[in-house]
């Protein structure tokens, strides 16, 4: 009998992502090695790495990073269609000693992008890996699209925030998703105003260190309104950060209730920001608490599923 093909896919969430670290070492753990692995934006980064075989040198690196270290791939360039270019975060895909192409993974694997002229969800299955994944997380608004084959991408979580259907193409027999997409709105919004000025600013996260973007290049954004207002309105990247989550919440209840995965696990990350990447403990540990609560059902239904 031919065994069972695991597949595991890994959802978009930004700085949640880092969730997923969580989730792959409690699996790994109970012995539970996917055969297939699917990642949508920051899901792609953090799958790739696992198939990779290097996914403890990304969570050294997550544990470790504190805002100065998320500040160091920031390169700021508001005409390449997004605030941040993005060259930086492709040298530090590098660094971290991924292999060239998808093809040369130790783990079959695809990242979910998005087509943004046409709207089609592109998977990425083959290829150079590291553009693969620049393209998948290109979390629209803040980073700008990477061009493959010809088209402009952009972040997966767009079309498909859950890939749980390009796992079943790939031949999964049972797969397992995580969603980090759960429970996510109903939080208030920050409010410009209400924020207290300080004499020095000290960014505390990426969020508030984009918010620090110098004053020559704030000048060229002023027609937006997006920096500095004086009204008693939510700010720009609070309003991006919640319009991102309404979209995918709605994307993926509608994606994931017309094609199931056999088990989810929802690690509680809605208390995470989009972009606090500095958070890495917690979201690993959320992860891991997850997994926990969801191994016994995974188990049982593993083992059923091993006898037919």
């Amino acid at each position: 009998m031919a065994k069972l093909k695991i597949a595991l896919a890994l959802g978009s969430g930004a700085a949640r992502g880092w969730a997923h670290i969580g989730v792959i070492e409690t699996l790994t753990e109970a012995g539970i090695v996917p055969d297939i692995i699917c990642g949508t934006s920051m899901g792609a980064l953090v799958g790739a790495c696992h198939a990779s075989g290097h996914l403890e040198g990304l969570r050294d690196w997550a544990m470790s990073a504190d805002w100065r270290a998320v500040a160091s791939m920031v390169d700021v360039n508001v005409l390449a269609g997004g605030l941040v270019d993005g060259a930086l975060i492709v040298k530090w895909l590098g660094d971290l000693g991924l292999p060239e192409t998808i093809e040369d993974l130790k783990v079959p694997f695809a990242a979910v992008a998005t087509d943004i002229s046409s709207g089609r969800e592109i998977w990425l299955q083959s290829g150079p890996l590291t553009p693969a994944i620049r393209a998948s997380i290109g979390m629209p608004g803040l980073f700008s699209p990477t061009k493959i084959d010809g088209r402009w991408l952009s972040d997966g979580g767009l079309v498909n925030p859950v890939p749980v259907s390009l796992c079943r193409a790939m031949g999964g027999d049972y797969i397992i998703a995580v969603n980090l997409n759960d429970d996510l709105l109903g939080r208030p919004l920050v409010v410009e105003a209400e924020i207290a000025p300080v004499e020095t600013p000290k960014p505390e996260s990426l969020l508030e260190l984009v918010r620090s973007i110098p004053a020559s290049v704030q000048a060229r954004m002023s027609s937006l309104n997006f920096f500095g207002s004086a009204s008693q309105t939510p700010g720009y990247f609070d309003v991006l950060a919640n319009s991102i989550d309404i979209m995918q919440d709605h994307i993926t209840r509608s994606r994931l209730a017309g094609e199931p995965p056999h088990a989810m696990i929802l690690p509680a990350v809605a208390n995470i920001g989009l972009l606090d990447f500095h958070r890495a403990e917690d979201a690993i540990a959320a992860g891991r608490a997850a997994a926990e609560r969801a191994l016994p059902d995974i188990k049982v239904k593993l083992q059923s599923r091993n006898r037919l």
